[in-house]
């Protein structure tokens, strides 16, 4: 079921699954997808509430039901993780796991960053080295994104972008302001800050994220895991994926 709440004068829409009393997870999707096509669709949500936790999934701003702005000023990835820390807020959620893809691997690490009091372990999907070195320019997926139609959008990452768009039915000017703002990079020095233990999990053939061992490595908790044969669309569901994600949260196998 859909809720809604204000952040920062942004409506933002969550679900929230699972037993009440559940060690609580955060979800946080990645560009141009929404809660249940990450989380709910791919079977994360019942693999995780099936374990015996409360699990919480945002929509970010722009994306899925929440409002949709079309100001790239609206979308710094530091605001997008200041939304997902009062969203705990707002349901008393005072410490939290938090998984987060690709995009939402980047607003995970602010908001461990910012409120590392929050953050209990994290899991960044999607996004290795990328959170450092960059995922690539944005103006093809951005030209992508406001072309006329899918058939005129000739660049291969942003008529893969645009398709996915519309697969998912987005607003696709929200998605260009957002991909206009949102893909902050982090220093070394910032990465290095992220006490929070840490599974960095990346596809094998994910041409996008980047290194999940070379990200690990300047972490000082952190461990890397390969998803076989996968690239950065298809590892988001992979059953080796969960299973190194269940375990790094302490279920038996």
């Amino acid at each position: 079921m859909t809720a809604t709440f204000t952040s920062g004068g942004v409506r933002i829409a969550f679900s929230d699954d699972g037993a009440g009393d559940g060690a609580a997870i955060l979800l946080i999707h990645g560009f141009a997808s929404n809660r249940d096509v990450n989380w709910r669709y791919t079977g994360w949500i019942k693999a995780l509430t099936e374990a015996g936790f409360r699990v919480v999934a945002v929509d970010n701003r722009g994306h899925g039901d929440s409002e949709k702005l079309y100001d790239p000023a609206c979308y710094p990835s530091p605001l997008m993780a200041a939304d997902a820390g009062r969203l705990l807020d707002h349901l008393g959620i005072a410490r939290a796991h938090v998984i987060g893809y690709s995009m939402g691997a980047r607003i995970a690490a602010l908001l461990a960053l910012a409120r590392p009091q929050t953050v209990d372990r994290l899991v960044f999907g999607g996004l290795g080295m990328g959170l450092i070195e960059g995922v690539g320019a944005p103006a093809p997926i951005v030209a992508g994104l406001e072309a006329a139609s899918l058939a005129d959008v000739v660049d291969p990452v942003g008529r893969a972008f645009r398709q996915f768009a519309e697969q998912t039915g987005s607003d696709l000017r929200a998605l260009a302001a957002c991909m206009r703002s949102a893909r902050q990079r982090l220093s070394r020095e910032e990465v290095g800050r992220i006490a929070a233990p840490t599974l960095v999990a990346v596809g094998e053939k994910d041409t996008i994220g980047g290194s999940p061992e070379g990200l690990a490595a300047l972490m000082p908790n952190a461990e890397a895991l390969t998803i076989p044969r996968r690239d950065h669309m298809t590892a988001v569901g992979d059953k080796v994926f969960k299973a190194g994600v269940l375990r790094f949260f302490g279920v038996p196998a």
